[in-house]
């Protein structure tokens, strides 16, 4: 396993990061903590969560995912052997997450009351990043990266992003939050966030949290050099294409247990052009003797700007599988493949 400076900080994190979104929807506490046993023993440091999961996002699953977490670290006593990552939720309509019923956004009342309620979950006096989950601002589509734009209102209450970044300075004052990073968010919205903190004299981000994968390397074309420059780096989502990349649903199978079996929410990843990219990737790894999820996890990994690629699982089994992929490098002419597929396929799942 790799490991990787976070940003600026004095921290190292692995090369992958557990994701766990799955735990307390798809998998149980026990499961969830024998994930967390399992990655440890493998040498992954570090860990990402949220206080909307469990996925899919619902009343009465919200913060579970957290609370797992809380209850191994209190069960196992080692919460300095992690780097632990949460995320607080953008202006949103879900009225769930706040004790008076009311719709989030990203300003003190609401960024003070889920910082404490994660802390509470999770178990623990600190938090070593805190994302912010997706914007406040209104922007043309989830992920803030769109292959094609979408003109949008403004909020009429839309909060600034220093208004944002002076709550988080007040939390990393307290010493509740350590570091803050940014989670679906645009190189206009990163690279504002960048120069507000270096005007305020605030903490500035430390990563990006973004789709990424072989049919979304949408993260390339502006990201990139600001990951690069501003020492923002990237931590990849979706690595798989959410299970696509593996070749579990080709040809139209629902495998027992699997998220889009049970929970039909993979739209992102069934549109025009996919199929015949996931194919080309297939058949690239056919012929290179490659297991189809550990070359795209490999590809994700050895980019110059990822920090780490989050690897998620339902199956100790599967997360084997993933975890091995850290080991793997690609071959110069296996990249060389990979981009030309890329240049005719392009980025259909953005």
């Amino acid at each position: 396993m790799d490991y990787r400076r976070l940003g600026r900080t004095d921290i190292k994190v692995s090369s992958q990061c557990l994701g766990t979104m799955t735990w307390g929807e798809q998998n149980s506490e026990a499961e969830g903590h024998a994930q967390m046993d399992f990655a440890i023993d493998k040498g992954i440091n570090f860990f990402d969560t949220a206080e909307l999961y469990a996925i899919p996002p619902k009343r009465e699953t919200q913060g579970r995912t957290e609370r797992i977490i809380g209850s191994w670290f209190k069960a196992r006593g080692n919460r300095d052997k992690v780097v632990l990552a949460t995320k607080v939720v953008g202006r949103t309509e879900m009225d769930w997450f706040r004790k008076d019923g009311s719709h989030p956004k990203l300003d003190a009342r609401n960024i003070e009351e889920a910082v404490e309620q994660s802390l509470k979950n999770l178990q623990t006096d600190y938090i070593d990043l805190y994302q912010i989950h997706w914007p406040d601002r209104n922007t043309p589509g989830f992920g803030s990266n769109p292959t094609r734009w979408k003109d949008v209102e403004p909020a009429a209450d839309e909060v600034s992003i220093g208004e944002t970044l002076d709550v988080m300075d007040r939390l990393v004052k307290s010493g509740k939050v350590r570091h803050i990073g940014l989670s679906n968010e645009s190189a206009w919205g990163t690279m504002t966030f960048v120069k507000e903190a270096e005007m305020r004299g605030v903490p500035r981000v430390v990563s990006i949290q973004n789709a990424y994968s072989l049919v979304n390397r949408t993260f390339e074309v502006n990201l990139a050099e600001v990951a690069l420059r501003e020492d923002v780096g990237l931590l990849a989502y979706s690595a798989l294409a959410q299970g696509y990349l593996t070749g579990k649903y080709r040809n139209g199978a629902l495998p027992a247990g699997a998220r889009k079996t049970l929970f039909d929410r993979l739209q992102r990843y069934e549109v025009p052009g996919a199929d015949a990219a996931f194919e080309a990737y297939f058949k690239l790894a056919e012929d290179a003797g490659l297991d189809p999820a550990q070359m795209a996890l490999a590809f994700a990994e050895s980019r110059s700007f990822m920090t780490s690629v989050i690897i998620g699982a339902t199956k100790i089994e599967q997360l084997e599988t993933d975890i091995a992929a850290s080991e793997l490098k690609l071959s110069d002419d296996v990249l060389a493949r990979i981009d030309e597929i890329h240049q005719l396929t392009g980025n259909p799942c953005p």
